[in-house]
């Protein structure tokens, strides 16, 4: 019998040196795919992601840059969800953080092949032309992932330092972690009024811009005159965005859902937490799968599962132990979670 999933594509950052030669090692099989992304790159003048994949060595300044880190990244995780065994799991809906929205749009059929990587592409571009300010990380939980109403306050406190020097938002609510985003005296405000926290928080996000605040205005609307609306389509699969919003096969209006992708969340917080919650709580999946490249998105997904004692979990070393015996959250980018996935 087939067991439900809900599939979360990952966001920035989660290509990394681990990460190089990923497409290599999982999918050579993928040919077709794959050179329609080298092409669509290529003509635009651009490295073909299977080139950045086969480099010898991971250059942060190449890899992770917004040009080239969004295509790469989509490439692993699209693949990756055309290798989930559909005779094992029955995916019954989609959803992703930040760059993820995105991928999401792609796998949950809400945009071609071709428009997906023009539509990921395209924004990867602009934010290297345009993007402006920065993000810097803080957590909201303890150190074994129980929310912390200390930490909430003083995310909070932060956030009025920062738009009393300068400009400061929430940018993404991302499981027991706040991203926060700023021009460069809000973000420094920010940082001066933050505690330390377990040794390293807060730290400041190499190469990102302040993404989901209204300091990207100016790329919404670049992406509006880049991007037309047949660009999008009514997804095959529901889409949970970054408000928790459902976008269903028979009742999505798609000049609102182009409104949202390239309006609302470009400017607005974008509430991966949310997400989460509504595909545990509206959809009850036996599983949730990462996609790849990386992991690194699972601990976020651990937090909010604890966060609302889903399956009876109340701390990281619960999480641990039932993922070491019946795992809940398969992450494709892990070896041995993979092997129950594909």
């Amino acid at each position: 019998m087939k067991k439900s999933a809900v599939v979360i594509f990952p966001g920035r950052g989660t290509y990394g040196r681990e990460e190089l030669g990923y497409l290599g090692r999982f999918h050579r099989d993928k040919t077709g795919f794959i050179a329609g992304v080298d092409a669509w790159r290529e003509a635009n003048g651009r490295e073909p992601v299977s080139a950045l994949d086969a480099r010898e060595r991971y250059a942060a300044a190449r890899h992770a840059s917004s040009l080239n880190a969004s295509a790469i990244i989509y490439a692993c995780a699209l693949a990756d969800f055309a290798d989930i065994d559909r005779e094992r799991y029955d995916v019954v809906a989609v959803c992703g953080n930040s760059l993820g929205w995105y991928l999401a749009l792609a796998a949950g059929g809400a945009a071609s092949p071709e428009n997906a990587i023009r539509l990921v592409d395209t924004m990867g571009a602009l934010m290297e032309e345009k993007g402006v300010g920065g993000q810097l990380v803080y957590p909201l939980v303890d150190e074994d992932w129980r929310p912390s109403a200390a930490r909430e306050q003083a995310v909070a406190e932060a956030l009025h330092a920062g738009r009393t020097h300068g400009r400061a938002y929430l940018s993404i609510r991302l499981g027991g972690v706040a991203v926060l985003a700023g021009d460069d005296t809000g973000m420094a405000a920010m940082e001066a009024c933050l505690p330390p926290a377990e040794g390293r928080y807060p730290f400041r996000l190499a190469r990102h811009a302040a993404f989901h605040t209204p300091l990207l205005a100016h790329v919404s609307e670049a992406a509006f005159k880049a991007l037309e609306a047949d660009v999008l389509r009514r997804p095959a699969v529901p889409l949970i965005d970054g408000r928790g919003a459902v976008w269903s096969p028979h009742a999505t209006d798609v000049a609102e859902l182009y409104q949202y992708t390239f309006g609302t969340q470009i400017v607005e917080t974008y509430n991966f937490s949310k997400s989460v919650e509504v595909a545990i709580k509206e959809y009850a999946p036996d599983r949730l799968i990462l996609a790849g490249p990386g992991s690194t998105l699972g601990a976020p997904i651990a937090q909010e599962l604890i966060r609302w004692r889903w399956l009876g979990l109340a701390s990281k070393a619960d999480f641990a132990a039932r993922q070491k015996e019946d795992p809940f959250l398969l992450a494709m980018g892990r070896d041995e979670q993979r092997a129950m996935v594909v």
